[in-house]
């Protein structure tokens, strides 16, 4: 594979790690914000029990950790062939 092919390889791997952290980011941004609001209401059960459970700020943060690991490894793939070529 051609040299280029592996810097455009390496370039996946970082925006790949940038939008993992933009999800972790985003997902610690939308629980705080969930929870800050049901703080604010009379029934303090639904903010203690964590009920209803919204599975999306911690859907954010798993993607985001996936993101991170596909990127690490796009960036290692190509860190490796770029030394040993």
């Amino acid at each position: 594979m051609p040299r280029f092919d592996w810097y455009i390889l390496m370039g996946t791997g970082g925006f790949f790690i940038l939008l993992g952290i933009l999800s972790l980011i985003w997902g610690g941004v939308e629980e705080k914000h969930w929870y800050d609001s049901m703080s604010t209401r009379f029934d303090v059960r639904e903010f203690m029990e964590h009920s209803p459970f919204r599975p999306e700020p911690k859907a954010l943060k798993i993607g985001g950790w996936l993101f991170i690991v596909v990127g690490l490894a796009l960036l290692v793939m190509g860190g490796v062939y770029l030394i040993n070529s």
